[in-house]
């Protein structure tokens, strides 16, 4: 028996067999999409405080970017560098490890002929598995000669400064560094001195952000935007000269922000925006010691070169549209040396061949319901090798061990951009702080909580005999060794 089909039934037939020819596409489409690697982009600050951006409390200058992406991504307010100085935090952020674990301490300076050990992975090598085109612009500060650059570590570009931009023939305090000028690398090759000033520095780094985004949009790419600022001496451009009216400092600050936003605009401009992670943070707290050329830091007790929280607590802001809810402000703590891990899973690449301290906090940053600190601690390292303080996992309990930290102890600063002298010989005891009931670490609570500092204790026990302590003399087992000029990398 034959059928005929009158015209309003083929119709209808037509526009089933289109919607679901569509829905296909679509579902196939998205699948696509679900599975596409995402660009990433780490923008890193430095001695940027934990109160410098209005989102995090600022109030005589505006950070509309920062603020901006921040209510589209999460941000984080429990959230640390394993040590309060340049070199040591970078190699935590880049390898996943405490700093102490791959051999690095302190600040490199330009006279050193040490570096990251090639041997380490670092988060460049890790995405490289996954064909992204790799990229840092700014501060390096893990080895300024040939072997130790970038370029040696798994990034294809390079431009920026290998060391802090005061580690100079004009530095502040000169009297005490006898540095020749500054280069601008690019490469492995020093394509230019900055002899006079370094307004132009900030610009520079987001240009070539930008431009690697535009030459590298049709494949995954992870740059590392390491900005020289606001470390001292304090440099901004002739666009915010003076427009924060918070004088230098504020000035510097708004143009960060103004580098954020430009680089989230020409994502979003190019339909990259969706797929792509975009992180800002801070390398340690801020420089107190110069007065109103250093940052604030809120709540929070003293500053850079010190694992008091002023030191090591830093801003967060993570954007991801494709994955990161908008609008969340996430309280679990978390670290720098949880990235590397936790990208590694996100990409499905594999993590390095040698142990790290990091773990992947991805329930942290996709805000999961009842999402938890996967260590049972956080351990702060400073100078060679000290085991100073640690945080419990949940980041309610901050447990400090005996030794001397410097200060400014409330002294004013200059407004100058020179430093006033730090008392270094300030002790701390072991002390114990209910972070949760008391931020400003002001009241110890060690004897009415001895049972959570012994267990504290234990815990820091088990990281000495991995770790060591020079301050308990004891001799860790994972340590491994720095890079060093000449040797051949182990």
């Amino acid at each position: 028996m034959r059928f005929k089909l009158n015209s309003l039934t083929t119709l209808f037939l037509l526009t089933a067999t289109l919607f679901a020819c569509k829905q296909e596409v679509k579902t196939t489409q998205e699948a696509a999409k679900a599975d596409k690697l995402p660009n990433i982009i780490l923008i890193f600050a430095d001695d940027m405080g934990y109160g410098d951006l209005s989102c995090y409390g600022q109030k005589n200058y505006q950070t509309p970017h920062l603020d901006q992406m921040a209510k589209e991504g999460i941000k984080l307010t429990n959230f640390y560098v394993a040590q309060p100085v340049c070199s040591a935090s970078r190699a935590s952020l880049l390898t996943g490890c405490y700093s102490n674990r791959v051999g690095v301490s302190g600040a490199f300076f330009p006279t050193d002929s040490i570096g990251l050990n090639q041997n380490e992975t670092t988060l460049a090598e890790i995405v490289k598995q996954k064909d992204y085109a790799t990229a840092i612009f700014g501060k390096w500060h893990l080895g300024h000669l040939p072997e130790f650059l970038p370029t040696k570590h798994g990034f294809d570009e390079y431009f920026g400064v290998p060391y802090s931009n005061d580690m100079w023939s004009k530095h502040p305090n000169n009297a005490n560094f006898k540095f020749g000028p500054l280069p601008i690398v690019e490469g492995e090759e020093t394509v230019k001195y900055l002899e006079e000033n370094q307004d132009s520095l900030t610009t520079w780094y987001t240009q070539r952000t930008i431009n690697f985004i535009d030459k590298n949009k049709d494949k995954p790419f992870f740059i590392y935007l390491a900005h020289s600022m606001p470390h001292v001496p304090l440099y901004v451009s002739d666009k915010f000269r003076g427009k924060s009216g918070a004088g230098l400092y504020g000035d510097v600050i708004m143009e960060i922000d103004w580098s954020v936003g430009e680089i989230n605009k020409a994502l979003k401009e190019r339909g990259l925006d969706d797929n792509t992670l975009v992180i800002f943070t801070s390398d340690n707290g801020p420089w107190l010691s110069y007065g109103t050329h250093s940052g604030v830091t809120g709540p929070l007790r003293e500053g850079k070169g010190t694992v008091w929280e002023g030191g090591i607590r830093v801003p967060f802001i993570a954007k991801w549209p494709a994955k990161i809810p908008a609008g969340v402000e996430q309280h679990v703590p978390a670290a720098t040396i949880d990235i590397l891990p936790t990208i590694t899973n996100w990409i499905d690449a594999s993590m390095p061949e040698k142990p790290i301290d990091g773990k992947d906090i991805e329930p942290i940053l996709l805000a999961k319901e009842g999402a938890e600190n996967p260590h049972d601690a956080y351990f702060f390292y400073y100078k060679q090798n000290e085991l100073e303080s640690m945080l419990s996992g949940d980041g309610k309990w901050k447990l400090y061990f005996p030794h001397t930290y410097r200060s400014i102890e409330g002294r004013q600063g200059r407004d100058d951009g020179l430093p006033i002298p730090y008392n270094f010989q300030v002790k701390a005891g072991l002390e114990l702080y209910d972070l949760n009931n008391d931020i400003s670490e002001t009241t110890d609570v060690i004897e009415s909580n001895a049972e959570t500092a012994e267990k504290l204790k234990t815990l820091a026990d088990s990281m000495r005999a991995e770790l060591g302590d020079k301050l308990y003399k004891v001799e860790g087992k994972g340590n491994r060794e720095i890079g060093k000029f000449g040797e051949s990398m182990n």
